[in-house]
């Protein structure tokens, strides 16, 4: 896979972007005591404003970002549980980062819920470093950012 197999997400993939957010989050509602965010995401909405970006036939993995005036937010990363350890998130991240410079932005920034602590291992692996962390409403997060050169 290449950044070049990640694409904009059109409509008729908004049911695969619901089924693979759902199914890489899924996991957490137990452990957070409800659906995280990205579940709960108007992925129609998402797609029709060019949030979404897709990779794989059918779809195994996806990024929601959306562009500031001073960096690009990455707002959710899934990959379906099915094509872990394929280096799918990987290339995922890579893609951001090349989105947010084609954008001329020099940072990306994210949050995770507390709970996710799988992903306070993963992203400082990529070059993120954490911000802060503070409550957001019901939500314990995790700030990070990444500089980009």
């Amino acid at each position: 896979m290449t950044d070049d197999d990640i694409r904009a997400a059109v409509a008729a993939d908004v049911p695969a972007v619901k089924a693979v957010t759902d199914a890489a989050y899924h996991r957490y509602i137990e452990r957070i005591g409800r659906a995280p965010v990205p579940m709960e995401a108007d992925h129609t909405a998402n797609v029709a404003e060019g949030k979404v970006f897709v990779t794989g036939d059918p779809v195994i993995g996806l990024v929601v970002i959306e562009a500031h005036e001073d960096h690009l937010f990455l707002d959710s990363i899934a990959v379906h549980p099915d094509a872990h350890g394929r280096g799918v998130g990987r290339r995922l991240l890579h893609f951001v980062d090349a989105r947010a410079r084609a954008l001329g932005l020099t940072e990306v920034r994210l949050y995770t819920n507390a709970l996710m602590w799988e992903n306070q291992k993963i992203y400082p692996k990529y070059g993120y470093e954490l911000v802060e962390r503070r409550m957001d409403g019901p939500y314990d997060r995790v700030h990070y950012r990444k500089r980009l050169d």
